[in-house]
């Protein structure tokens, strides 16, 4: 391996960078091909509560994973308003197999927040977009960009890694930010934005990059090295999560899954709880995700009880 990759003291600032990131727009736009991944909600006429509602389901979860689940979502909840009069309990239901579940919950309360402060829409702008539960940077200006056609492009992992290796630097979240601002074309935040997304998605992937059938290769800086990856460092490097079992994160789930059959009993949920006891449940708690129901845990939003395979829902 080669000697590493210079770090960023201000490559928002340098001009040899905005080149670098402006040659690979021109250049993902000239290959890009929307349809070569068949996401549904690229599809015309698909609203901002569309676009909102996939960019949240696709937080920590491949684009390809949603796709399904995303049209069984909107076609349950077409608009901010079919979900927050909804109770929270059948979005976590309907969430089931896609994980973290609190972004059902952060989701069915920004619905709430859309109908109670924008008229059961969605906010086109940055400070609206924030101020909803479970949206940060990224996902508000995903929306932007994808719903509104602003002149900006979200930064995720993908889109931080085509940046760092074209420009052959380390880059911090504002300058792979700046950087990715700064190269957008006049009207075309939406399409530079799903370039870049997919060039990272499909070519230059972060462990295998196919550097050689890369439709940039000739203005990357890197190029498949021999220097060391400078996306491998940096603010927007993957961090590989802890051991999925016997953790937390597993008797989260395991409560949660027993919760949605109904009304858990107290002692049964300490048993799913396992070595984490009522810790995991007083943070399910305090997350939303359950409700303390008599002596058991429920789904917020229902009795816990069951009546003809359906649960009732609290008035």
């Amino acid at each position: 391996m080669g000697a590493p990759p210079p770090s960023a003291d201000d490559p928002a600032d340098d001009p040899a960078d905005h080149d670098a990131v402006r040659a690979l727009v021109e250049g993902v736009l000239a290959w890009h091909r929307p349809d070569d991944r068949d996401l549904p909600w690229r599809a015309p006429g698909t609203t901002p509560w569309g676009i909102l509602l996939s960019e949240v389901m696709a937080q920590q979860t491949q684009a390809e994973r949603v796709a399904g689940r995303w049209v069984e979502l909107v076609e349950r909840f077409p608009d901010p308003s079919a979900m927050a009069e909804a109770a929270p309990a059948e979005v976590i239901d309907l969430w089931v197999g896609l994980g973290y579940n609190r972004r059902a919950v952060n989701l069915h309360r920004a619905a709430v927040v859309m109908v109670e402060r924008h008229g059961g829409e969605v906010p086109d702008d940055l400070d609206g977009l924030l101020a909803l539960p479970g949206v940060g940077p990224y996902t508000a200006r995903a929306v932007l960009a994808f719903a509104f056609d602003r002149d900006v492009v979200p930064v995720d992992t993908n889109v931080a890694r085509v940046v760092a290796r074209h420009t052959g630097r380390v880059l911090d979240r504002a300058d792979a930010q700046a950087l990715a601002d700064g190269a957008v074309r006049w009207g075309r935040g939406a399409a530079t934005a799903a370039a870049l997304m997919d060039l990272g998605a499909t070519v230059c992937r972060a462990r295998t990059p196919a550097c050689e059938g890369c439709p940039v290769m000739a203005t990357c800086s890197w190029a498949g090295g021999p220097e060391e990856d400078p996306a491998g460092r940096g603010a927007h490097r993957p961090r590989p999560q802890g051991r999925f079992e016997g953790s937390a994160r597993q008797a989260r789930g395991r409560i949660i899954a027993a919760a949605r059959a109904g009304l858990l009993e107290g002692g049964a949920a300490l048993e799913l709880a396992g070595e984490h006891g009522e810790a995991v449940l007083d943070a399910l708690v305090a997350d939303g995700l359950v409700v303390r129901s008599g002596r058991g845990f429920a789904l917020p939003g229902t009795t816990g009880k069951s009546r003809d395979g359906e649960r009732d829902r609290e008035d």
